[in-house]
């Protein structure tokens, strides 16, 4: 019986495992979606407490300006990172010599010919080929994009009808509609309070960050600091790779090193700080998931969906473990998984 129920769950896993590999095009999409969806929910809700807005603007109309701010935001600073990328590979050859005064100080400090080598692997480069999958790349983003918009708009369509079907769905089984909405209303809070305290901790690490930046006068401060912000919503990794993209960029535009460990420190300071006091006293125990399963779910949805898992891996960990303790049979596992074993 136990073999059963072991085969039983290999099989559902490997299932799971493969649905979401082969259905990714739709289900990274739709999640995005679901996301910009409760994003909406949470500036709608804070709307309210707006002085004579929240009170004279309808539900509805409230909705609709929500969407088109939050939409406006997104296209500025996606105009934003297209600009200052464009910008960034244009002068790459005011840097050349830079360039060569960093390759002549490390090859005399590890007297290695450095030069010699970077010639050799950079002829094997096919810029037909990284053309193709650069446009490639591009293409993949905006069906992307497209996709989600048309989710979104799907999603509010069927939300006004939703909670009547559900009536309908349970209307006959005692107490198992009031027990769905207990879920759905946690599932709701937990993501909703994560996305707004990860929001607001991500902006504040990228101010702190373009203030480091202005004031060693760094080249385009404004897109590594929304490079932080983007980044420091992957946990863990997402503010080691901040803290370096914008130190190696210093490299090439000053030449010296004294200045790109003065940034990588500085801003690995301000990373540390945030990271390991501000946020975690924000979020509280709204995640409720251990550091070890934080980890293992940064590598799983990782190795799944790329960056993309990486960016999600908290929000959809966290949905995963809230509906496992609302089943008897897999709330044990749900508390083994839980940060303090505390569970709802």
């Amino acid at each position: 019986m136990a073999l059963n129920k072991i085969a039983n769950f290999l099989i559902c896993a490997i299932g799971i495992v493969v649905i979401l590999i082969y259905g990714q095009h739709i289900l990274v999409p739709f999640i995005f979606a679901l996301l910009l969806w409760f994003t909406v929910r949470i500036f709608t809700a804070i709307s309210y407490k707006i002085p004579f807005y929240g009170k004279v603007v309808p539900h509805w109309l409230k909705k609709i300006i929500s969407s088109i701010v939050i939409f406006l935001v997104l296209m500025f600073f996606s105009q934003l990172v297209l600009s200052s990328f464009n910008n960034i590979i244009k002068s790459h050859h005011d840097y050349d010599e830079n360039i060569l005064k960093i390759i002549t100080t490390l090859n005399n400090t590890f007297d290695i010919d450095f030069e010699s080598y970077l010639e050799a692997n950079l002829a094997t480069i096919d810029i037909g080929t990284f053309a193709g999958e650069l446009f490639n790349a591009i293409s993949k983003i905006v069906s992307s994009t497209l996709m989600i918009l048309l989710f979104v708009v799907f999603i509010f369509i069927e939300e006004s009808q939703f909670n009547k079907k559900l009536k309908k769905v349970f209307f006959n089984l005692n107490g198992k509609y009031e027990k769905l909405l207990e879920t759905l209303t946690k599932i709701e809070w937990s993501i909703a309070r994560y996305l707004g305290i990860k929001t607001l901790v991500s902006l504040l690490t990228g101010f702190l960050s373009y203030l480091v930046f202005a004031f060693c006068d760094l080249n385009f401060a404004v897109f590594w600091a929304f490079l932080i912000f983007l980044l420091n919503f992957i946990p863990t990794i997402g503010s080691l790779l901040a803290t370096i993209f914008p130190a190696v960029f210093s490299l090439l535009q000053f030449g010296d090193f004294s200045t790109a460990l003065f940034i990588f420190f500085v801003v690995g300071f301000i990373q540390v700080i945030i990271g390991n006091f501000l946020e975690p006293k924000w979020l509280g125990n709204s995640m409720n998931i251990s550091p070890l399963l934080s980890i293992i779910s940064l590598i799983f949805w990782g190795a799944i969906w790329g960056t993309t898992g990486m960016i999600i891996s908290i929000p959809v960990t966290v949905v995963v473990l809230i509906i496992l303790s609302q089943f008897e049979s897999y709330r044990s596992l749900a508390i083994l998984l839980s940060e303090k074993g505390d569970i709802n």
